[in-house]
């Protein structure tokens, strides 16, 4: 073995050249023998451990952007389709208005903090800049880029703080706007055509409030985008399913979002979402519904991070039971569509609820999969629970320890399946900071977790140590059936204190993208493996980076090979 673990990387291929020929060989002795039976046998947790080794999770790249400056904090957002991610750069300061389709556009430093997020495109194991996005109108501290989104061929990039009082939807590159409303926020739509992105869409909300902050989180799944308001006021509770909804000014920070549909190349706001009860009459009552948000389909999941009901566990219902005994415990909203009706379906809590855990900090769809992070959550016991009433334990206080909870939906019920956990408890790590989902896969960021060890271990009792402080790491939780496992935990190839990595977090299908905006390297562009050329020159630059998942289901694999015309000798050998 070489000294991360792994059997070299030549004699993996060899072995897995010889099974090629395996599968060969069987192939061409079942076709010529219609008689011939293949025996199958399922692969233990051991085989499973021996053969990763084969097949390891490993650092595909490294990714800065075309122009590296300090404190743009490249990689505070990310999200991934397919094989298109797209980066968010808030802080970055250039006065470079509108889309560049180029892998080193023009950029100066004129315009403080406005933002700009980056567009990466893999082509086979290749990965190449595509485009550089700028709002239509630059701003200074606007933050544009704080939050991103991408389906197949669009991306919704925030501007938190943007200041223009203009409502509703321009379905222009170049929308009209002032700056009279300070920090109302918007959210801008791009599309491609081939290899170029245009802006296509600037949305803001119905009505445009000073510090809603609209757009605070932005998701998008095909024709359909869900922006949040977690600052909005109004008191009106539940949903209107108008793009004119009445609302008010009496609940300060309760908190909205914002659904907008797609017609051809037409946006327009199909439903405004509320809290189905809304808090916000006093500083310990705000919800901040809509501080996560994301949407799959006909479901969307809105948090509400500073909700403080004590009810815990799912409730099925529009009209759920709620109190105010639980400050900032958190909750998390489903809503479903039928047609063009919204609905709320579903109010989560964590199943062990506890006052400042900030449920709902992250939200995270996958069709009938929710992942929801709690990462105040101070319970001291390690690991996964399969279960929707998991053994906690607070008695330890690890503080901002984290959790996550993953719920699944059956027909129309939803309930907790799985309380996920650090493989090693620490204070004040955040576990559960942002969360990912993706089919079997959930994929949770650790931000503040503090070893200094590099690069990929494939266990679910990796070697950690409290070296590095907020050095930040990811772990990977992949669904057997109805059980969750750690089958991976991530960290940078080059640790550095403070680079908060798994602060935001992404997976398609085989691949993960990771932020670690505090990252200070200075070499702008791309490189592959882990094995990196890095320096610490450029404070708070930021990078993200790229990880592929294996390619086999981790707990059932088909070995030995084995051909024969005895059905009887073919099941003993697969014995």
């Amino acid at each position: 073995m070489d000294r991360s673990g792994f059997a070299p990387r030549w004699f993996r291929r060899i072995v897995w050249m010889v099974l090629l020929v395996q599968v060969v060989v069987i192939a061409a002795t079942i076709s010529s023998s219609p008689t011939s039976v293949m025996a199958t046998a399922p692969l233990s947790s051991a085989d499973w451990a021996a053969i990763r080794t084969l097949l390891p999770l490993e650092q595909q790249a490294y990714f800065k952007p075309s122009q590296v400056s300090e404190t743009d904090y490249f990689g505070l957002s990310v999200a991934m389709s397919g094989d298109t991610v797209v980066v968010g750069a808030p802080y970055e300061n250039s006065s470079t208005a509108g889309v560049q389709n180029s892998a080193t556009p023009t950029v100066d430093e004129l315009a403080p903090e406005s933002g700009a997020a980056y567009v990466f495109v893999r082509n086979g194991p290749t990965w190449s800049q595509q485009a550089y996005l700028k709002a239509s109108q630059v701003s200074i501290a606007d933050l544009f880029g704080s939050s991103v989104a991408v389906s197949g061929d669009t991306i919704v990039v925030n501007a938190l703080y943007e200041d223009s009082s203009t409502t509703g939807v321009q379905n222009s590159a170049t929308p009209t706007v002032d700056e009279a409303a300070d920090s109302a926020g918007a959210a801008y739509v791009f599309v491609r055509n081939g290899t170029t992105w245009s802006q296509q869409a600037y949305l803001k909300a119905s009505q445009v409030s000073e510090t809603d902050f609209f757009g605070g989180t932005v998701a998008v799944s095909g024709d359909t985008i869900v922006v949040g308001a977690h600052f909005e006021d109004s008191s009106t509770a539940g949903v209107q399913n108008s793009a004119t909804p009445t609302v008010n000014e009496a609940a300060d920070n309760a908190g909205a979002a914002y659904v907008f549909v797609r017609n051809g190349a037409t946006w327009s706001q199909q439903a405004y979402l509320k809290a189905s009860q809304v808090t916000g009459l006093s500083p310990f009552e705000e919800g901040r519904f809509g501080w996560s948000v994301a949407v799959s389909g006909d479901t969307i999941v809105v948090g509400a991070t500073y909700e403080d009901s004590t009810t815990a566990g799912v409730q099925n219902s529009a009209t759920p039971t709620v109190d105010e005994l639980a400050p900032e415990s958190g909750a998390a909203y489903v809503f479903v569509r039928n047609g063009t009706t919204w609905t709320q379906q579903a109010y989560l809590k964590a199943s062990n609820v506890s006052m400042y855990n900030y449920f709902g900090r992250s939200v995270a769809v996958s069709g009938d999969t929710i992942v929801v992070g709690a990462p105040y959550e101070r319970s001291n016991i390690a690991g996964v629970q399969n279960s929707a009433t998991p053994t906690v334990d607070e008695s330890a206080f690890t503080f901002m320890a984290g959790a996550a909870y993953v719920f699944v939906r059956n027909g129309t019920q939803w309930s907790q399946q799985a309380y996920l956990k650090a493989s090693q408890v620490s204070s004040s790590d955040g576990f559960g900071w942002s969360v990912a989902v993706s089919g079997d896969t959930v994929v949770v960021g650790i931000p503040n977790e503090d070893s200094d060890t590099a690069g990929v271990q494939q266990s679910d009792t990796p070697v950690v140590n409290e070296d590095a402080s907020d050095s930040g790491a990811v772990v990977v939780m992949v669904r057997n059936g109805t059980t969750w496992s750690q089958q991976a935990y991530l960290k940078a190839s080059n640790v550095s204190s403070f680079d908060v990595f798994g602060n935001a977090v992404a997976v398609a299908g085989d691949t993960v993208i990771v932020g670690a905006p505090f990252e200070n390297g200075s070499i702008a562009g791309i490189q592959y493996g882990s094995s990196l050329v890095v320096d610490d020159d450029v404070i708070d630059a930021g990078a993200i980076y790229s990880f592929r998942l294996p390619v086999v289901d981790p707990y059932l694999m088909y070995l030995p090979f084995v051909a024969t015309s005895d059905r009887a000798a073919a099941q003993t050998a697969a014995q």
